[in-house]
C-alpha cells in the first residue's frame, strides 16, 4: 500500500500541466488564439542548434494537427511558426542568409523564380534579434504570411505559395535539421 502511494505521488509530481510545454527553459502554450479568432494547436517544437549552440526554439502551430509534410502544406488553414531565440545575438544579415539557404535548398527553380519578389520583400523585414526575442510567422488564410518581431508587425507577404516555401525551410527535403523537422511533426 505504501509503495502504491509513493508511485501515485511520483506520478502526480511529474505530470506537466496540460496548458504548456517547456523546452530549454521556454514555456510554449499548447494553444494560441490569434487576433482573427483562429485557434491553433501546438503540432510540435524543438531546438535549432548550430555547431553545438542553441539558436532558437521552433514551435509549429496548426489549425489541424498533422504528422506529415504533405498534410501540413496541403492544409488551407492557419499556421504559425514561432521562433524563440536563445542565442545571444543573431544579425539581420545572418537571418537573411539562413532564409535564402533554406529557400534555395527546398524550392524548385520555378518556385524561386515565381516568388523572387516575395522573398526579397520578406528578407527586407529582418534586423538583429537577441536572446529572449521572438519571431512569429503567421499564415493568415486568404491573406499571406504576417511577420512579427518582438511583438511588432513588420509586414505581410501575400499568398500561400510563399508560406509553403517558407515552411519548407523546416519541413522540406533539405530542412535546417532533420531532428527539428521530426519534432515539429510531432514524431
Amino acid at each position: 500500500m505504501q509503495r502504491a502511494i509513493m508511485v501515485l505521488l511520483f506520478v502526480l509530481l511529474t505530470v506537466v500541466p496540460a496548458g504548456a510545454r517547456e523546452i530549454a527553459g521556454v514555456d510554449l502554450s499548447e494553444e494560441v488564439k490569434r487576433d482573427d479568432g483562429a485557434v491553433l494547436s501546438l503540432n510540435g517544437a524543438g531546438v535549432r542548434t548550430k555547431f553545438f549552440f542553441k539558436i532558437y526554439i521552433a514551435a509549429l502551430y496548426l489549425e489541424h494537427k498533422a504528422t506529415s509534410v504533405d498534410a501540413v502544406l496541403a492544409d488551407e488553414g492557419g499556421k504559425r511558426m514561432a521562433m524563440h531565440f536563445l542565442y545571444s545575438e543573431v544579425s539581420g544579415e545572418d537571418l537573411v542568409e539562413a532564409w535564402n539557404a533554406g529557400f534555395t535548398g527546398n524550392g524548385t527553380p520555378e518556385q524561386l523564380d515565381a516568388l523572387a519578389a516575395e522573398i526579397a520583400a520578406f528578407n527586407q523585414l529582418f534586423t538583429t534579434v537577441k536572446a529572449g526575442d521572438t519571431i512569429i510567422l503567421d499564415y493568415l488564410p486568404g491573406v499571406g504570411t504576417a511577420v512579427d518581431i518582438r511583438g511588432e508587425r513588420k509586414g505581410v507577404i501575400a499568398g500561400k505559395p510563399f508560406n509553403d516555401l517558407l515552411l519548407s525551410i523546416w519541413l522540406g527535403p533539405e530542412p535546417v535539421a532533420e531532428d527539428l523537422r521530426a519534432a515539429l511533426l510531432g514524431s
